[in-house]
């Protein structure tokens, strides 16, 4: 069968080869619906290809709905366009900030393909049943490698290396150091940090004491600590770092950098009973915009990644077929409370 091409030097596996080829040949028009297609083992000989791959091949065709078996005839062309992609995306967690990833990648893609959400909860174990359960039932598989450290017995680095470059899309963060060319869409949280609070010194000089409420459950990256500290001994600032905000007594010339939504309601109610003013003898920088952090008293100053932004970035590309990392945007919108 001409129209299939097998590159025996590409790094894809030749059982996707021929799936490509069967799609492409369908979009061109040179296949037809009920068109029938190869015997596996006409097909194996022709491409002298193991039996095995052929069968996988056109298993994970009928998977798709792109072709059909009928017993005792063979298989059959069951498209008649241009099948859309099928994409497997697992995050971390669904907070409202993912949310907006995931509706911006939705939008984006718009009709030519179709998402299957899960969520691994930072459990490699449960990212690894994930993945075995629809390892090659999909086109791309966009994962966020977010996950517990050191609580694991899974090697995540191992299951990414399981997931074919072409088809893998790491979101919110890279993993350094994973093998091949993959479409990453990433931030790079100690820098965006450090650099972030570099582009405001000029706000942060009239505090002699930064202070991070930073939760050590594992669910933020510890790039974002590094970032701080670098920052704050790179410029001479007297710094603490705190898991939550609930012990912690808010003093005069002071500035926090909080994670938490919880803690930074929490610093916000103790500033208004400590009769300090936010924004002159305490201040408060947030992580990720809200609309209600816009508009609570005279706004609180956030440092922020651009969540829609990430979600269409990596839709774009993805249906390019692009292998190429990209910084997402990050920044500080300033207010009031700092």
């Amino acid at each position: 069968m001409a129209m299939i091409v097998i590159d025996p030097d590409s790094p894809v596996p030749k059982y996707k080869q021929i799936v490509a080829s069967v799609i492409q040949a369908i979009e061109r028009g040179q296949l037809q619906r009920d068109d029938q297609l190869p015997s596996i083992n006409e097909m194996a000989e022709e491409h002298y290809l193991a039996r095995d791959t052929i069968e996988k091949a056109y298993n994970q065709l009928k998977e798709r709905g792109v072709i059909l078996s009928v017993r005792g005839k063979g298989y059959f062309v069951q498209a008649t366009s241009s099948h859309k992609l099928r994409v497997l995306m697992v995050m971390n967690k669904l907070s409202a900030y993912k949310k907006i990833i995931y509706y911006a990648f939705l939008k984006a893609l718009g009709d030519n393909a179709t998402v299957d959400l899960y969520i691994h909860h930072y459990n490699a174990s449960l990212f690894k049943e994930i993945w075995d359960e629809h390892r090659g039932r999909y086109n791309y598989y966009v994962v966020m490698p977010h996950f517990f450290e050191g609580t694991n017995k899974v090697d995540v680095r191992q299951l990414l290396e399981e997931i074919p470059k072409e088809e893998l899309v790491l979101l919110d963060r890279d993993y350094p150091g994973l093998s091949g060319e993959y479409l990453a869409i990433y931030q790079d949280f100690e820098k965006d940090i450090f650099r972030t609070l570099e582009g405001a010194d000029d706000l942060l000089q009239k505090y002699q004491e930064l202070v991070l409420v930073f939760p050590s459950d594992g669910q933020y990256p510890e790039e974002i600590v590094r970032g701080f500290r670098y920052y704050c001994v790179n410029y001479k600032k007297e710094y603490r770092i705190r898991e939550n905000a609930t012990d912690e007594s808010v003093r005069r010339n002071t500035a926090y950098l909080v994670v938490e939504e919880a803690d930074l309601a929490e610093l916000i109610k103790k500033v208004r009973l400590s009769g300090l003013t936010l924004g002159q003898d305490v201040g408060i920088v947030s992580f990720n915009d809200t609309t209600l952090k816009e508009v609570l008293a005279d706004g609180i100053t956030v440092v922020t990644t651009d969540f829609e932004t990430m979600g269409r970035t990596a839709a774009a590309l993805l249906l390019d077929g692009k292998r190429i990392k990209v910084k997402n945007p990050f920044t500080m919108i300033r207010r009031k409370s700092l």
